[in-house]
């Protein structure tokens, strides 16, 4: 959790510089990208709020996205990611919108997907998804993972954005 805070404070730094808000939306991360970002002292200048959104019941209530998802889309997925954080940009009006979602393990999930699979979304003045693969099965650590490289990856688009 150390490596996370320590990453969490650079991010915040530069959130705070620009005057920039942030809202997150995670499943298999289970919060850690939210709680990271939250252990920074002064974070109410940065952080709007933060969902985990763990099955569609929660989607449904929480971003006011549908039940039955749109045709062809499946969660743990880019173009999931991508929606759930334009949901989320939506509801809240942030700067920025990290999102996740993907199996963190001990076994995949019902589309196939192995443990340790996630894909993430930033949305901002920049804006990106990718897909990690851990090839672990251990659900701790791949939590701790998907929050890592949701860190990363938020950063590199404050980078580009400087």
């Amino acid at each position: 959790m150390k490596q996370l805070q320590s990453h969490a404070q650079a991010i915040a730094g530069k959130l705070k510089q620009r005057g920039h808000t942030l809202g997150t939306v995670e499943s298999s991360a289970g919060g850690l990208i939210a709680a990271s970002l939250l252990s920074v002292p002064g974070a109410s200048a940065y952080f709007i709020g933060g969902a985990v959104v763990y099955t569609a019941q929660s989607r449904n209530a929480l971003l006011d996205l549908p039940l039955v998802l749109p045709d062809g889309m499946r969660s743990a997925t880019e173009d999931y990611a991508a929606l759930l954080a334009d949901a989320l940009q939506r509801k809240l009006k942030t700067t920025w919108v990290l999102a996740e979602t993907g199996a963190s393990g001990p076994s995949g999930n019902r589309y196939g997907d192995a443990a340790g699979h996630a894909c993430l979304a930033v949305r901002g003045p920049h804006g990106a998804t990718i897909t990690v693969e851990t090839d672990d099965a251990d659900r701790g650590r791949n939590m701790q993972a998907f929050a890592a490289a949701a860190l990363d990856l938020l950063d590199q688009m404050l980078d580009r954005e400087a």
